[in-house]
């Protein structure tokens, strides 16, 4: 199963790209653990995770085409 995963702002400073396709994740969590380990950096950085374009604060299953943003904090103004 592929997901496309996008990232915005500084967080692209530590991937060195804006998007990636990953296969084989069924959750969040998963998403996460291979996003840790190809860019070890992530592990220490603050960012907000969406899941076509809706905030998420827990694990949740994923299904083909999903889209998963990570997003570094940001304020309004």
């Amino acid at each position: 199963m592929d997901v496309q995963v996008i990232f915005f702002g500084s967080i692209i400073d530590i991937t060195l790209v804006d998007s990636v396709l990953l296969n084989n994740c069924t959750d969040l969590d998963s998403i996460v653990n291979d996003l840790i380990e190809r860019y070890p950096a992530l592990a220490n950085k603050k960012y907000f995770i969406a899941v076509n374009q809706k905030m998420v604060h827990e694990n949740i299953k994923l299904k083909m085409g999903d889209t998963v943003a990570l997003m570094p904090p940001f304020s309004g103004g």
